[in-house]
């Protein structure tokens, strides 16, 4: 017969941002436990709250599985004396496994003890299996409370833990389990008494907290807000921007919620939108609401945690707290407007970028020379050069502004904004923006060519200068974020489709911080090419490229958009029934190729018709692989490669490489050296899995 479990932990209000780990992780842990322990059941699910994480296990079984086990002991010789009678290490080891020495059993030479385990009521195993549960949980911050050895993310309050409608007695820093929860802090019917009520069983836990006004589910409850928000905006005449990091943030800071609408003064609309959108949906929580147009409106949703009673004078409340912080933003930007983007760069020099590495009056004049250096390298349009240019002069200017001062957030908004406004041209304004993209994971990359040259400046610029310090990334530590700018770096090549050298980018890079030691400039090289490797495998691998198929691409990450449209080139290759006997040639030909001293090969020193016809092919397929290299036609250079196939073949067939005769032997070995190097620049097939 199964039953179901609950286990409700209780706590203080858990912070936002964690909730969801805490929910995977005991999700997690919970089956794993079940299993280890053989307690078979149907589903496991994990529902929560700010004030409460809950586990939800259905089917579960009310014993743990029988287990049997033959286990083998000492050997027939060593077991039993002469007479046939159990020795000393008979006898422990029968005693070790909890049988009589009599009910050995002999087999293959050795005894072996039948040991058979009779599994325990689950109800008595999750008496273990649930405080252990409780106390493995892992947070990014702990708390103490009281004089307790025990810690956790928030102070527990109380503990419920039903098997079905049985309470399973355990006790955790002093809370003892039982069925006693507590409702809304101020909704509950039973506030009087701290909220507190009892849970009749598993089964009717989500329906008894909702008579306490708690919504457990968070899936329900973040449709509820959803819902509530689009209802609200839509009788106010507009459209909510519902974010879906601020909605997960909002769903977890309340239990029963109810949007509501507030209003500000329309004179705040003359700010730039951000202004006003970031002291709203960053630091209050709010939701702005825009019209059909798209134009923001002096209105603002926010979700409270609570019900309907006394909504206009929640709404008051919100209103005077938002419109002491847009009456800051409207300050700032007043007295920002006072000096031009340009003359608020001069304050740049009292900014310290990194430590040994200057200001950021100085990073900023590096930028605009190596933007003018990659805008030479992708052969830029000369407007497009020169917008980067001045972008990249002015791009960390709104840095000393008192709006960016205020809120960090608007980093590159404001310049782009401040720009507009000192009447700078449109592309530049958009390129003092679109430099710091991609922000955050999942955000947008530049889209003017000019703002993904200085972006592409900025990010190597902070790689080179960071590595340079012997501060490149490991383990989890990344304070400068430069695993983020490196992965936008890949991305942003590859959506731009851009032919750049990046160890030339890199070489100029050094140039104007002043490293000139030659040992030094080499490991940087191959600090940046390891460090972007990485960063392209992820990219690969999200995009399902095989894993021996990246292997074969990644050994040249210079050109990095060469490099993804290689990778899928030879992906579509191995996939083809042809692939296995033209990869075997290859390979072949790159085993002996390892023992060539020299690459190149000569006509007259072949001696046999198979070589020469080989030399031949390669010479052809050689002209024609190298153009099409050119223009970045993979598909095409392997076909072309291919063509090498049956000549390789017959090759191998009807010479013998390793000839008596130094010359001939060398030559040999030259030609199937200039295959392989020819065969390299596509991929290294030695890599490749063939099935």
């Amino acid at each position: 017969m199964s039953k179901n479990l609950l286990l409700e932990i209780g706590t203080e209000e858990v912070p936002a941002h964690v909730m969801p780990g805490i929910l995977s992780e005991l999700k997690e842990k919970a089956e794993k436990a079940l299993k280890e322990n053989r307690v078979a059941f149907e589903s496991v699910r994990t529902i929560g709250t700010p004030r409460r994480t809950a586990l939800l296990v259905t089917g579960l079984a009310d014993r743990q599985e029988d287990v049997s086990s033959e286990n083998r002991g000492p050997s027939v010789q060593i077991a039993f004396d002469a007479d046939g009678n159990a020795t000393k290490a008979a006898q422990g080891f029968a005693r070790g496994q909890g049988v009589a020495p009599k009910d050995l059993v002999v087999k293959d030479g050795y005894v072996y003890a039948m040991v058979h385990e009779e599994g325990k009521a689950t109800a008595e195993l999750l008496q273990t299996i649930l405080p252990e549960l409780i106390c493995s949980l892992s947070f990014p911050n702990n708390m103490r409370w009281r004089d307790l050895d025990f810690k956790f993310i928030r102070p527990l309050r109380w503990i419920v833990a039903l098997l079905g409608s049985e309470v399973i007695p355990f006790e955790v820093a002093e809370v003892q389990s039982g069925r006693v929860s507590r409702g809304h802090r101020f909704l509950s019917p039973n506030r009087a008494h701290n909220g507190e009520f009892e849970i009749a069983d598993a089964d009717s836990y989500e329906k008894t907290c909702e008579e306490q006004f708690v919504i457990v589910d968070q899936e329900r409850r973040k449709a509820m807000i959803r819902e509530q928000i689009v209802e609200v905006a839509k009788a106010n005449g507009g459209q909510a921007e519902i974010s879906e990091d601020l909605l997960e943030e909002v769903l977890y800071l309340v239990e029963y919620p109810t949007a509501l609408c507030g209003k500000f003064d329309d004179k705040y609309l003359l700010l730039p939108p951000e202004t006003v959108i970031t002291p709203m949906r960053d630091h209050q929580r709010y939701f702005p609401v825009k019209s059909s147009e798209g134009k923001l409106m002096p209105l603002f949703i926010t979700v409270r945690n609570g019900g309907k009673e006394h909504l206009e004078t929640v709404q008051h409340g919100n209103e005077r707290v938002l419109r002491a912080r847009l009456e800051d933003a409207q300050f700032f930007f007043d007295e920002d407007r006072k000096k031009s983007l340009e003359e608020h760069r001069e304050k740049l020099k009292t900014v310290v970028f990194q430590q040994g590495l200057g200001n950021m009056f100085e990073k900023s004049e590096r930028l605009a020379e190596l933007s003018d250096f990659i805008a030479s390298e992708l052969k830029a349009d000369e407007k497009v050069a020169k917008h980067a240019h001045r972008a990249a002069i002015l791009c960390k200017a709104d840095l000393v502004t008192g709006m960016v001062t205020e809120f960090t957030e608007l980093q590159g908004i404001m310049g782009r904004e401040y720009a507009k406004l000192d009447g700078e041209c449109e592309k530049v304004a958009v390129a003092i923006d679109e430099h710091y993209m991609p922000r955050f994971a999942g955000d947008n990359q530049p889209q003017s060519e000019a703002g993904r040259i200085v972006s592409v400046a900025d990010k190597i610029d902070t790689i080179v200068g960071t590595f340079s310090r012997g501060k490149i990334p490991t383990g989890s530590q990344d304070p400068f974020a430069l695993r983020r700018q490196a992965l936008g770096l890949v991305n942003m090549m590859i959506e731009a489709k851009w032919q750049l050298s990046l160890s030339k980018v890199v070489a100029k890079s050094m140039d104007l911080y002043g490293i000139t030691d030659e040992a030094a400039r080499q490991k940087m090289q191959q600090d940046v090419a390891d460090f972007m490797r990485l960063r392209l495998k992820n990219v690969l691998e999200g995009e399902s490229i095989r894993y021996d198929v990246i292997d074969a691409v990644m050994a040249d990450v210079n050109d990095i958009y060469a490099v993804e449209l290689r990778a899928q080139a030879v992906q579509k290759f191995v996939g083809t029934e042809a692939a296995v006997g033209n990869i075997q040639a290859f390979v072949r030909a790159a085993n002996l190729a390892a023992k060539a001293e020299t690459e190149g090969f000569k006509e007259e020193l072949f001696q046999v018709e198979a070589e020469k016809a080989l030399g031949q092919v390669c010479r052809s397929t050689e002209s024609s692989v190298q153009s099409l290299l050119a223009g970045q036609d993979y598909v095409g250079a392997i076909d072309a490669l291919t063509e090498l196939t049956a000549p390789i073949d017959k090759f191998f067939e009807d010479v013998m490489v390793m000839d008596k005769d130094e010359a001939v032997r060398n030559n040999r070995l030259g030609l199937l050296k200039s295959i392989d190097n020819l065969v390299g620049k596509v991929a290294d097939f030695s890599k490749i899995v063939l099935a």
